[in-house]
């Protein structure tokens, strides 16, 4: 048993380069809106779950996050200062639903880590259990 959870938390357990390609790409390049990641459990690998398009946003973002499994998540949010300046920051989710397995939720928790810091550039972290955790308005005060 304790061999399932044994990750160690450094940029190796992202998996191959399509996990920073995309964020990159995300990033820098604006083709992606989101990115949801999840860990593969025969490799025990941080994969890509589903990309976000450009004109896709938050709804589908969240829709994409299912009720009973944990994801890791980032989102590039863009908003208007009071100021009318365009910003961006980028958030990155982890998503634990109360639904979902304790031991998926320990190999989440303790894989979380490494992927943040293999994914350079996020502004705000955010852990959900629910969709409430990580609504809209969250967001919008998060980025103020």
């Amino acid at each position: 048993m304790a061999m399932a959870f044994k990750m160690v938390c450094d940029n190796r357990n992202v998996g191959d380069d399509e996990c920073k390609t995309s964020f990159m790409e995300m990033k820098w390049k604006k083709v992606h809106r989101f990115i949801v990641f999840k860990i593969d459990e025969a490799s025990r690998l941080v994969t890509v779950d589903k990309v976000g398009g450009p004109g896709e946003g938050y709804d589908e973002l969240s829709a994409s996050l299912p009720p009973d499994d944990c994801r890791y998540a980032v989102f590039d949010f863009d908003f208007v200062t009071t100021d009318n300046c365009k910003k961006s920051k980028i958030f990155f989710i982890a998503w634990s639903p109360s639904a979902s397995k304790i031991r998926e939720k320990m190999l989440y928790a303790t894989s979380k880590e490494g992927l943040r810091r293999a994914l350079k550039g996020i502004h705000y972290d955010m852990q959900a259990t629910d969709p409430t955790e990580m609504g809209m308005y969250v967001i919008k005060d998060r980025a103020k």
